[in-house]
């Protein structure tokens, strides 16, 4: 098995990157080092709940927005 066949395509606020089969949301957003508490995520033009980060597998060719909010005036 070569390293391509482990791994699967996902587009992350626009951009395709390489990421490995059964990834799940959390751990993409460790990856991406995005640790900030209020992040939204949109899987598949779907806003996913915090609670399903840890659980929901990404898929191959699977779209997110990844946003994080801030305050501010």
């Amino acid at each position: 098995m070569n390293q391509f066949e482990s791994n699967m395509r996902v587009t992350v606020n626009g951009r395709g990157m390489d990421v490995p089969k059964d990834l799940t949301i959390a751990q993409l957003l460790d990856r991406l080092e995005i640790t900030h508490p209020a992040v939204a995520v949109e899987l598949n033009f779907q806003i996913q709940p915090r609670a399903v980060f840890e659980e929901q597998v990404l898929c191959d060719k699977d779209c997110l927005e990844i946003v994080s909010l801030v305050g501010g005036g």
